[in-house]
């Protein structure tokens, strides 16, 4: 197991803190400027000692969601697999949730000691919209899940090839909140049965899971147990833990929360999981107002300490 992160700001101070913690593994957001946006940062990470692994997130794929693209959008992500082919990354993070990306409804929920999380009400869904990064290119015409898994099929029957000729997994994240349907539009990446589904829409080592906990949390699923059932198609892990169920949640701090995070860790030792595994949305803590809620450093830093010790104690007992 290789502890990464997503950093916010990508700043040299934030790049050193993670390096000191131990990280060696970090994580990047679909680069706007293409293959040399993505050289340039990966030579400015190694120069921490610490290497590029992961892009992850904001991928322009919104029309192949809802069955609209050209064609335009599937050639930047083909395109995006050889870019990343040619500087050796590895693993490519999304998501098929069609209008819009993760969404809570209060960005400062009270956790430990006044801490602030990041939380979701199904019943204040309009002021989750207000708060969403993407809610002023919303698409809210509707559509149903038979649609979604045509159009997902079909999205990976076009990348999957390209994938493994360029030695690139692609890791499905789980739907953020996993409810049926949000805003008009069902959500089919919402429980374990349709992950299973998704593995055998089209079989490929390159076919693959990114297992956020939290999400998987939400959907009310014993944690530990479920590692266990997806086992080897497991990739990357986002480690976190909420309070709640998919329409109403918060985060929590690591140690804070219901799951028990070391028998989730003692699962990916024992289905053999060595890959990168980031603390995902972090309490924001004293002093960080100003920060992006649930993505501030000082959480971040308390996150790899916990995680690190998790990992030693783990794989230093003998398996079960």
């Amino acid at each position: 197991m290789r502890l990464a992160s997503v950093l916010t700001p990508l700043s040299d101070e934030n790049l050193q803190l993670a390096a000191q913690c131990g990280v060696t593994d970090i994580v990047a957001r679909y680069p706007q400027g293409g293959r040399a946006e993505l050289q340039q940062l990966q030579q400015r990470i190694a120069s921490f000692g610490m290497q590029l692994a992961v892009v992850e997130g904001y991928l322009p794929i919104e029309n192949i969601k809802i069955g609209a693209d050209d064609g335009t959008e599937l050639g930047r992500v083909i395109q995006l697999l050889h870019d990343m082919q040619e500087l050796g990354l590895s693993l490519l993070c999304y998501n098929f949730m069609a209008g819009t990306d993760w969404v809570r409804t209060r960005l400062d929920a009270p956790e430990r000691a006044g801490a602030k999380v990041t939380a979701f009400n199904l019943r204040e869904v309009e002021r989750a919209m207000s708060l969403s990064k993407t809610a002023s290119t919303v698409d809210h015409r509707p559509i149903a899940a038979p649609a979604l898994w045509d159009h997902l099929e079909r999205f990976l029957n076009a990348v999957i090839p390209v994938a493994e000729k360029c030695g690139v997994t692609m890791a499905m994240h789980p739907d953020d909140p996993p409810l049926p349907e949000f805003l008009g539009k069902a959500r089919i990446m919402n429980n374990v049965e349709n992950f299973e589904r998704l593995m055998q829409l089209v079989p490929s080592p390159r076919n693959a899971i990114c297992f956020c906990q939290g999400t998987f949390a939400e959907m009310g699923v014993d944690i530990p147990a479920a590692i266990r059932r997806l086992g080897p198609h497991i990739k990357y892990v986002h480690f976190r833990d909420v309070r709640g169920t998919c329409d109403n949640f918060a985060e929590t701090f690591h140690d804070n929360g219901p799951t028990d995070m070391a028998e989730a860790m003692r699962a990916y030792r024992d289905i053999g999981f060595t890959g990168p595994m980031r603390p995902d949305h972090v309490p924001q803590l004293v002093g960080e107002d100003d920060g992006e809620p649930g993505y501030t450093i000082l959480g971040r830093l308390f996150a790899f300490g916990y995680m690190r010790g998790l990992i030693q104690a783990v794989t230093s007992e003998a398996p079960c």
